[in-house]
């Protein structure tokens, strides 16, 4: 993404100018669906499996301030790549393994 704003701006200033915050809103939006998402994915999936580690601690719901490490988040915005904070598991809770035998 930084390359193409470079390319943006080196061949045409006001439509870099124009089109930044538009692709800043639209890349900081979709990660952090994203991470949301996915996030909610692995809690979601322990609970259906007996655990209800990450229920119990709030990290079942689609509120992406559960979901956001700071660090994490920060590599996001400079670096182009991060993660969110890990779903707490509690592997002495899954029960509904039968599928896996």
């Amino acid at each position: 993404m930084f390359f193409f704003l470079v390319d943006v701006f080196v061949y045409d200033p006001f439509i870099g100018l124009l089109f930044t915050p538009v692709l800043l809103l639209t890349f900081g939006v979709s990660i952090l669906t994203a991470l949301t998402v996915h996030e909610y994915g692995h809690a979601y999936v322990a609970y259906l499996l007996g655990d209800s580690t990450a229920r119990e601690s709030g990290r079942l719901s689609f509120n992406p301030i559960n979901h956001l490490d700071l660090f994490g988040t920060l590599m996001f915005i400079f670096v182009g790549f991060g993660w969110g904070k890990p779903v707490p598991i509690n592997f002495y809770l899954l029960k509904n393994l039968h599928f896996l035998l």
